[in-house]
């Protein structure tokens, strides 16, 4: 599902529009080469700035910097060194002027920055799809702010609710992750540009800042050889929060289209098909699916801790991890905000069935009400809650059959 434009809320309420890719696209071999060559480019400008490397060289670099995955992956095979392997690549294409590329970096300079830029342009898709859902359960909650059923605790019938009191604290804790994903973009736009070991031996401190700011990243405050894995960290664990609140939606809609209760459903196509066995069935399989991949990114936000601690200044530990948790913790959150999208906007709604299953025990439920008029008019409140208790177990029975 694509959505054109996304608003990304800021502290300053700045409304930022992009053009978005699709989330799968972000995470392919190739977007990923091109991100290192958007922070090559980057470097070698800011070089260029401070007269480090000579105008025209500059100029050939960006009329002729190129790659070819497939060549990539085949240098790879024989140097075992992914980026040594890019820049080989990177090299056939530029020519002489390909001395200048890389000039005083290391490995890490290059895949935590272009990372950053990857992790940015996920969360503006997250964002956008976020705000789909936003606007989806807030026009539902406004549909049915009066359509009245029963509040439950424990599973048990507790007081009256409406459906669009339900869906506003749905709605509340959506804002709440749009507030943690603005929040979580700022904090992962960092970049590294800092040689070997973070030290700036070889590289001045000058180009890390003038080429962050060209790829729109802030210079890390105080990286080592890479930047450190709590923000990557962060990263999952913020997926993993906004995905358990998308399990807590679906395992509400679950309990509610069970076929005793029945008070809302999924939405049912023509044609569509329940069980190979039993043609009445209508199960609530995409709320199941939602709970079952929240599993997943909470699983994810467990290796992404794993690998908060490197060795020393860097090991790379952590990179076999991330090729796996990343993208896919961030490709399977944007399907699960598509997927309840969809789900709340034709989820199906049964006030009848509200209203009989709120009065289905005589009336038991304004208990609180009878007990709090009887100590207004001058009741003990001990004396109040057992009477009022002894007459709601007798209608509780006679409803169940069993006074």
């Amino acid at each position: 599902m694509r959505c054109t434009i996304v608003q990304l809320y800021s502290v300053t309420a700045l409304i930022e529009r992009y053009t978005l890719p699709e989330m799968g696209d972000l995470w392919t071999e190739n977007y990923k080469f091109k991100t290192w060559l958007q922070v090559e480019v980057a470097v070698c400008e800011a070089q260029a700035e401070l007269g480090k490397i000579p105008a025209a060289a500059l100029e050939t670099i960006k009329a002729k910097a190129n790659f070819d995955p497939q060549r990539i992956l085949a240098i790879e095979a024989e140097v075992r060194h992914d980026v040594i392997a890019f820049l080989t690549n990177l090299n056939e294409y530029v020519g002489d002027a390909g001395r200048y590329i890389h000039l005083g970096l290391t490995s890490s300079d290059v895949l935590d920055t272009a990372l950053a830029l990857q992790l940015v342009a996920s969360l503006n898709v997250l964002l956008a799809q976020l705000e789909c859902l936003v606007q989806a359960i807030r026009y539902q909650a406004q549909q049915h702010r009066y359509t009245v059923m029963v509040g439950r605790s424990h599973g048990i019938h507790a007081e009256p609710i409406t459906f669009g009191f339900k869906l506003a604290g749905w709605l509340a804790e959506v804002l709440r992750h749009r507030d943690r994903l603005v929040r979580l973009r700022r904090d992962v736009a960092v970049g590294k540009i800092s040689g070997a070991v973070g030290t700036y031996a070889n590289i001045d401190p000058r180009v890390e800042s003038i080429a962050c700011q060209k790829l729109g990243l802030q210079p890390d405050t105080a990286s080592t050889q890479v930047i450190s894995r709590d923000r990557h960290a962060d990263y999952v664990q913020t997926l993993a929060l906004l995905t358990a609140s998308i399990e807590r939606f679906a395992v509400e809609i679950r309990n509610l289209q069970r076929t005793d209760v029945l008070e809302v459903e999924e939405f049912f196509a023509e044609g569509q098909k329940g069980s190979s066995a039993m043609p009445h069935k209508r199960n609530p399989i995409r709320s199941e699916r939602l709970t079952g991949m929240a599993r997943i990114v909470r699983g994810h936000a467990v290796a992404a801790l794993e690998n908060v601690a490197l060795w020393h200044e860097r090991d790379i530990s952590h990179s076999s991890v991330e090729r796996v948790i990343l993208p896919d913790a961030a490709t399977l959150t944007h399907y699960m905000l598509v997927e309840l999208t969809d789900l709340v906007k034709h989820l199906r709604v049964y006030p009848e069935n509200m209203r009989r299953n709120m009065n289905c025990y005589g009336g038991v439920i304004f208990s609180q009400r009878v007990m709090l008029a009887l100590v207004e008019k001058g009741m003990n409140r001990e004396a109040a809650y057992a009477l009022v208790q002894s007459c709601d177990q007798r209608a509780w029975n006679r409803e169940e059959g069993n006074f």
